[in-house]
């Protein structure tokens, strides 16, 4: 069992600027390393050999240990769109689910990270999680558009909250402050329209 985040680990932390409340469930924006969170489970950007390679995948190779590699290798491959659960190694979280989002120009690119986003959801549902902790998918070497996936994300996790859920809280971790400013503005928007 892992052990409770400590006050150094919750102070290496920006301190969240934005939650909104959804049902019985919120969503939260902080700026951070999700290596470092203590969610139930983080989400890692996969790609669909589910390979921890460089950007957030690399992260959490470094920081997990090679079990998860080794958890992947046998699961894998992992088609777009979807996400697949391994356990988290030597990290905070207990899981890392590995989210398969859309490289940009493949086609069909919003309704696949959306659908990675809800399977991500649903596999954290699944083993009885409570949080979660997703990056923003696909907007590194796969080149999808900031704006357009922190709204698409933003979007999906909302439409999951909204119906009876036992995820208690989806944390937006990003990792500069460019992403954190997109998905601030977005999901202050997605507020003021929607909910």
């Amino acid at each position: 069992m892992k052990q409770p985040a400590t006050q150094r680990d919750l102070d290496q932390r920006e301190i969240c600027l934005l939650q909104i409340q959804i049902n019985n469930s919120c969503i939260k924006l902080e700026q951070g390393d999700i290596t470092e969170s203590a969610a139930d489970a983080i989400v890692n950007a996969a790609n669909s050999d589910l390979i921890l390679g460089a950007g957030v995948a690399g992260a959490i190779r470094n920081k997990g240990g090679p079990s998860i590699q080794e958890e992947c290798d046998r699961i894998g491959p992992c088609p777009v769109g979807n996400a697949a659960i391994t356990y988290a190694g030597k990290l905070n979280a207990r899981f890392v689910i590995h989210a398969v989002g859309p490289r940009w120009g493949e086609g069909n690119e919003i309704e696949k990270l959306r659908n990675a986003t809800l399977n991500s959801l649903q596999r954290a549902e699944e083993k009885g999680l409570t949080s979660i902790a997703f990056p923003a998918v696909s907007t590194g070497i796969f080149g999808f558009p900031v704006e357009l996936a922190a709204e698409t994300l933003l979007k999906a996790a909302i439409q999951y909250l909204s119906r009876k859920t036992g995820i208690k809280t989806v944390t937006f971790t990003l990792f500069d402050g460019v992403s954190f400013n997109v998905f601030k503005d977005k999901l202050t928007f997605i507020k003021k329209e929607e909910i």
